[in-house]
Order: C-alpha cells, then sequence, then structure tokens
C-alpha cells in the first residue's frame, strides 16, 4: 500500500494565471519531451546487449546460435506481458518516478549479468550459459516494461491529437539513438577493456557493462526532467490550450481515471482497429528485430565482415532509422491529416525491397562492382530508415484510438503481440532455429519477405478504416 502512495500521480495543482500559461507550458513541453526522449533512449542501452555479445560468446564456446536465440527471447517475453501489464499500471503512477525507476533497474540487472562467471559449452552442451543468462532477459525484459507506458501517458497528456504525429515520430527515435549508440558502446568497450589489460577472451563482458553504467546516468536526467502531467504543474489540460479535441473521449465521470475492466473491455478488447494494428505490428516487429539481432551473427558467418564492421552497421541501421521515422512523421501530418496508415504502407514496401537488398548482396555487390560490405551498409540503412517509421506510426495510431487516461493500456496491447509473438517467438526463437537448422539463412529471408509484405497489406486495409474514423470525430467535435 505504501509503495502504491508513493507511485500515485501528483495531485492537480490550481491553475496558474493566464499570462504565464503559454511561456511555462512551452518550457515545460520541451523539458519533459528531452526527458523521455533520452530516458527512453536509455533503455535501450540495456536490452540489446546480448544480441551484440553473442558472436563474442559463440566464438568463446559459451553459446550457440540456437541457444542465443533461446536466450535473447527471455526479453521480448518478458517484456511483452510486463509492457501489458506495466501500461495498466502506469496510467495509475507517476510517469516521472515509473520510469525512472525501471531504468535504474534494468542497468543494474544488465551490469549483474555482464559481471558473473559463466561456464563453457562442453561437448555442445549449453544449457547452463543458456539458462542463466535466459533469467537475467526476462528480468531486463520484465524491468524495459517500465519504459514505453509512461512515455504513452506523457505525450498522450502534453500533445495533443493534431501534433503527435510528428512530435511523436520524433520521440520514437530515441530507440535509434539508444540502440545504435548501444552498438558504438560496445566497440568503445572492447578496447576500453582491451587497453586495461582484461583478458581478449572476456571482451564479450563490455557489452554488458560499459553501457548499463552510461544508462545509470541518464536516469538520473530522468529525474530532473520528466514531470506527469500539465494539471500537476498548474497548468490547463492539452486539450484547453490547444484547442484541440479530437482525441477519443472517455464516458461522463471517467475523466480522471476509468476502472480497469471497463478500461479493457470497452477501449481495448472490443477496439476492432486496435486488433487490426496489432497483428500489422507482429509482422512489424518480427522485421525490425529479425534483422536487428541477427545481423551481428549473420554478416559475420555469412559474408565474413569483421565485429568491428558489423557493430558499425548494426548502429548505421539504427541511425538511418532517425531521418526515416521523423519523414514518416512528417509525411502523415503534412499530406494526410494525422492518419498512419498510408505511410505505414508505402513505408513496408520500401523495407521489403531493402530486406531483398541485403539478402541478395552478393548480385548487387557484382552488378554495382563494389565491395559487398558496402551494399550491406546500403541494405541495412535502407531497412532502419523504413522500418522503424510504421513502428512509431502504429504506436500513434494506438494512442489515438483510445483515451488518453488509456494509453498505458493501449500501448500494452499492441506490445504484447509485438514483443511476444512478432519479436520473441518469431524473431528470435523461430528464426534462430531456421537458421540452425538445414533450411539456413535463405529460409530466413524468405520469412522476412513475406512478414514485410502481409505488414504491408493489413495496414492497407486499416487505411480506409482510420480514414472514415477521423472524419467522424471532426464532425462530432463541430457538433
Amino acid at each position: 500500500m505504501a509503495l502504491m502512495d508513493f507511485m500515485a500521480p501528483p495531485q492537480h495543482k490550481p491553475e496558474m494565471a493566464k499570462e504565464l500559461v503559454d511561456k511555462e507550458y512551452k518550457q515545460m513541453r520541451l523539458k519533459v519531451f528531452l526527458g523521455i526522449f533520452f530516458g527512453y533512449a536509455a533503455y535501450y542501452l540495456v536490452r540489446k546487449n546480448l544480441s551484440l555479445a553473442a558472436p563474442y560468446m559463440i566464438g568463446e564456446g559459451l553459446i550457440d546460435k540456437v541457444g542465443a536465440g533461446i536466450a535473447m527471447s527471455g526479453i521480448p517475453i518478458a517484456y511483452a506481458v510486463s509492457k501489458f501489464i506495466m501500461g495498466s499500471i502506469s496510467d495509475r503512477s507517476d510517469a516521472r518516478k515509473f520510469m525512472t525507476i525501471g531504468l535504474v533497474l534494468s542497468a543494474l540487472v544488465m551490469l549483474i549479468a555482464g559481471l558473473i562467471p559463466y561456464p563453457t559449452g562442453v561437448d555442445g552442451n549449453y544449457s547452463t550459459t543458456v539458462g542463466i543468462m535466459f533469467v537475467f532477459m526476462l528480468f531486463a525484459g520484465w524491468l524495459s516494461g517500465m519504459g514505453w507506458p509512461p512515455c504513452g501517458r506523457i505525450l498522450a497528456h502534453w500533445f495533443s491529437t493534431n501534433e503527435r504525429s510528428f512530435k511523436m515520430s520524433v520521440w520514437n527515435t530515441a530507440h535509434n539513438i539508444g540502440n545504435g549508440t548501444l552498438g558504438l558502446l560496445v566497440s568503445g568497450g572492447v578496447i576500453i577493456f582491451a587497453t586495461l589489460g582484461i583478458d581478449s577472451g572476456e571482451s564479450w563482458r563490455a557489452a554488458f557493462v560499459v553501457p548499463s553504467l552510461v544508462a545509470l546516468l541518464f536516469a538520473l536526467f530522468c529525474w530532473w526532467t520528466i514531470r506527469d502531467t500539465p494539471e500537476s504543474c498548474g497548468l490547463p489540460s492539452i486539450e484547453k490550450y490547444r484547442n484541440d479535441y479530437t482525441g477519443a473521449k472517455t464516458s461522463k465521470g471517467e475523466e480522471t481515471k476509468i476502472p480497469f475492466r471497463r478500461l479493457f473491455i470497452d477501449y481495448i478488447f472490443k477496439n476492432k482497429m486496435l486488433w487490426l494494428i496489432a497483428f500489422a505490428n507482429v509482422f512489424v516487429y518480427l522485421i525490425r528485430y529479425g534483422i536487428a539481432d541477427w545481423s551481428p551473427t549473420y554478416l559475420s558467418e555469412v559474408f565474413k565482415i569483421s565485429k568491428p564492421d558489423c557493430e558499425f552497421a548494426y548502429a548505421l541501421r539504427e541511425y538511418a532509422g532517425i531521418p526515416g521515422t521523423i519523414l514518416c512523421g512528417w509525411l502523415s501530418t503534412k499530406f494526410f491529416q494525422g492518419r498512419c496508415a498510408p505511410v505505414n504502407v508505402i513505408f513496408m514496401l520500401i523495407t521489403t525491397f531493402g530486406v531483398l537488398m541485403y539478402w541478395q548482396a552478393p548480385v548487387f555487390s557484382d552488378l554495382l562492382g563494389i565491395d559487398i560490405k558496402y551494399v550491406v551498409y546500403v541494405a541495412l540503412a535502407i531497412i532502419g530508415g523504413s522500418v522503424y517509421g510504421p513502428v512509431a506510426m502504429i504506436g500513434v495510431q494506438a494512442l489515438s484510438l483510445v483515451p488518453k487516461n488509456a494509453a498505458g493500456t493501449a500501448a500494452g496491447f499492441l506490445g504484447l503481440f509485438g514483443y511476444l509473438i512478432g519479436d520473441a517467438v518469431l524473431s528470435k526463437i523461430a528464426i534462430g532455429y531456421v537458421a540452425e537448422s538445414s533450411l539456413g539463412w535463405d529460409t530466413v529471408f524468405e520469412i522476412f519477405v513475406a512478414t514485410s509484405l502481409l505488414a504491408a497489406i493489413l495496414c492497407m486495409i486499416a487505411w480506409g478504416k482510420e480514414k472514415r474514423m477521423m472524419e467522424e470525430r471532426i464532425r462530432a467535435a463541430r457538433g
């Protein structure tokens, strides 16, 4: 009970004088945005560490590809459930405390995972290391679920519907910053470990230790910048401030807090559009994480690219997602009145081309007369620059389909599909088994191409439904 009281949202303060509102609102919106941007980026410093450590660990005989895939699946399995549960809890919690505490605990778990000893596999038996690492990834995944929901809450309370596509597309690049920086921190960490005279067989630990320490520093920044709602700062609601009432409305008497059963049944379970984009999210996440998590292993095994170059390619793909995601949000706002489905279709088709280029890199290398390494760089940049737009826009769609005080729960529902099915089951476990089997990497890429097209088709179905929904809301708002 004491914990729930501590985590409870702060009370609304009396509204400040009108002449002070505009200046204070602008300052606070920038401050909380920076807080959730760099805070969410820091969450990604302590999530994908095993993906970058795996090639080193495989080389040291600590794990194999199947084991790495199983261990890596711990994060999305736990995260999928956690994001849904934490989403509901975050709707009833102070976003500042919720996000900061989650980041601190996530960093500590990953730090410990990088410090403890692991046994070397004997006669191909890696079960002990896989089991230990899987448990650590479960804990890390569960705590990671404390990142997105408070950000969704902040975005819903501090930014109105007609500006949210662009603002959220900018915010969503935080995970590109975080993931890309993770790749660079790992490369730098390996160099630091070598400089300190640490045995090269232990260099994989840098993938866990260095990013975790950096994430702890960003937790302090989160605490300083984030505030829960405008009303808790003595400001009017975002709808009143921007005169934008096009978002989903709650029933009368539920403006502050919706009972969980009603929230889930009425606004989530019965929401057909939310189910549609949840299934699209499965395929988008399969591409997002299937390409990301296996690229270091795939590039080093198939194309014999060096580990530092693999880490650079990993970072390049993430950084390419930054302009791509922002462009996707800008196009949504500029040409489609904030609707997300049209840009999702366009960007998933571009993703499909990038996957084909990545798969057939030797063909493109011969055709263009350039080193295969550079073809891979371009292909991964195309994938990163296109797939993260739909990742962001599907999240925006989810926020627009529910009242703002149900934002965390809707995000959690979406994540349950994306992370549990698309990421854990398909991109980690299934892809790991297919890659290790006689089917090999060619079959893996056939799966990638097919699912990328399926995602585009589902987004195409959502196109007309989303347009009709927005038009109905505008008519209702005009009375």
